[in-house]
């Protein structure tokens, strides 16, 4: 099979591939896109929760949303609860956000494929996908995930993470926050309960260390929440992953002539404390697809000028946040932590905040 010559590849089909790719295309470039999932968004591997800004990103977000969130409780060990009463969001049906996103890359004209990977990508820059097909871009958005294809091929890997699992259970009461819950008896991450109108999402991320007791971290979380009559006892659905909890990756290289960049969690861009990262996967995509279609332009300038000057933008937008994160996260590991210590490594207390 020929080799097929195109613009702009991007790897992954996700908040920062989608958006990248619409972007890419709106601006006339020639773009494929592939992601592994067979159907945009499923399984679901997410908590769903974005910040209300996520709109300054996204178009008709709307069509998503299943509750509006509107404050914070945290749970510190057996303290009483601390509420942060302005803490504006959304939950999303995640699978019908990344399919909306996709509708928009596919109406923006670029090729989308599901249930196509990239299997490798040799040293001349040519993409091998899992249909067969050869690609050569002159661009590889890598937006891959936390163990990103295009990441390693330039030497960029996120090597500390956090791992997660989460059930789906229902929910009896109406619900606004998002509740929190501190301890040191989940080493490296915390638990969760996100409402989802009649459901809600309950999980736990811990080191990966710590990966085997994550059920029963997620069970004891169940029994507590199921005796305050807050959720039942059913369980809807399951699903866990990986969250990167380093930081920022240098997020371009080369490999011979074709510019590499990176976004969403294969760039690092999840916060290493609370695990966001919806909301900068799709700005950082669109920044990607931006870059990507400077570089294709024909405009003079070298195409590393727009790398570099995409990693700037990712750098000031998101570097001191991420910096500030890693940074608790990694004193919080230093020891058993006090409530003290989890306070200051959580964003709703002013300790967090402190320099």
């Amino acid at each position: 099979m020929s080799t097929i010559r195109v613009d702009v590849l991007v790897l992954g089909l996700g908040p920062a591939g989608a958006c990248a790719a619409t972007q890419a295309a709106r601006q006339g470039c020639s773009v494929i896109g592939v992601d592994r999932k067979q159907v945009a968004g499923q399984p679901v591997q997410c908590a769903e929760f974005v910040p209300a800004m996520i709109g300054m990103d996204v178009a008709d977000l709307q069509l998503s949303v299943r509750q509006r969130i509107a404050s914070m409780t945290t749970f510190v060990e057996q303290d009483d609860p601390d509420i942060k009463e302005n803490f504006p969001g959304y939950m999303l049906d995640r699978a019908a956000f990344d399919a909306h996103l996709v509708g928009q890359a596919l109406a923006s004209g670029a090729q989308c494929s599901l249930g196509v990977s990239a299997r490798r990508i040799t040293a001349e820059g040519v993409v091998i996908l899992s249909d067969g097909r050869s690609i050569m871009p002159r661009v590889i958005i890598g937006a891959d995930g936390p163990r990103s294809l295009a990441g390693r091929a330039i030497g960029q890997v996120n090597t500390a993470l956090v791992e997660t699992r989460q059930i789906t259970v229902p929910l009896y009461h109406a619900h606004e926050a998002t509740d929190i819950f501190l301890s040191a008896d989940i080493p490296g991450g915390y638990g969760w309960l996100f409402p989802k109108s009649d459901v809600a999402n309950l999980g736990a991320g811990v080191d990966p260390a710590y990966k085997h007791q994550l059920k029963s971290i997620i069970q004891r979380l169940h029994q507590t929440l199921m005796a305050r009559d807050l959720v039942g006892a059913s369980i809807l659905g399951m699903t866990g992953g990986l969250i990167p909890v380093g930081g920022l990756l240098q997020p371009w290289g080369r490999i011979a002539d074709t510019l590499v960049l990176l976004a969403g969690d294969a760039a690092g861009l999840t916060n290493p404390v609370t695990g966001a990262g919806i909301s900068a996967a799709a700005h950082s995509g669109r920044l990607a697809g931006l870059a990507a279609a400077a570089t294709t332009s024909g405009d003079l300038s070298a195409p590393q000028d727009y790398a570099e000057g995409y990693a700037d933008e990712l750098n000031d937008i998101f570097g001191p946040a991420l910096a500030r994160a890693r940074q608790r996260r990694l004193a919080l590991a230093a020891r058993r932590p006090s409530e003290e210590d989890l306070r200051q490594s959580w964003i709703a207390y002013p300790q967090y905040w402190a320099a």
